[in-house]
């Protein structure tokens, strides 16, 4: 079951240090971008994923096409992607070995989350950590 504690999901955030942003654009309107941007302030690593922008740059970060391409482990996979494609999303991250999955607002997928949690994976589903950090009062990390 995905998490929805505010201790639990703090945790992770806390112990994060880098994340694979799948869905990331280079348009500023968008909550991908901005996002992106966010998380790169508060700290993180953050490698855009995009098949579409591969090898581009979005706020001084290379965008790779997808998760195989990581030439790194990641903690998180942050997922901007409608619900139905996160399902694909979730079993690349599985496949990479990440830590956790977290899908943004509205991103549902029951099914997939239970997959990655079946394999180990910390699943937040339906959040935002652009909100959640500020709220929860997590201080940026180095």
């Amino acid at each position: 079951m995905p998490l929805t504690d505010d201790a639990d999901i703090a945790h992770v955030l806390e112990t994060t240090r880098s994340i694979a942003l799948v869905g990331a654009s280079h348009k500023v309107e968008r909550p991908s971008n901005r996002v992106l941007r966010f998380l790169l302030a508060h700290g993180y690593r953050v490698i855009p994923v995009n098949p579409g922008l591969a090898g581009q740059q979005i706020h001084g970060q290379t965008v790779i096409a997808r998760l195989s391409d990581l030439g790194e482990p990641v903690d998180m996979v942050d997922i901007f992607r409608e619900s139905a494609a996160a399902g694909d999303v979730i079993d690349e991250a599985i496949a990479i070995g990440a830590k956790s999955v977290w899908t943004q607002l509205g991103v549902i997928n029951a099914p997939a989350a239970a997959r990655a949690e079946a394999a180990g994976l910390t699943v937040v589903m339906d959040r935002c950590p652009a909100i959640d950090i500020p709220r929860l009062g997590i201080a940026a990390v180095r």
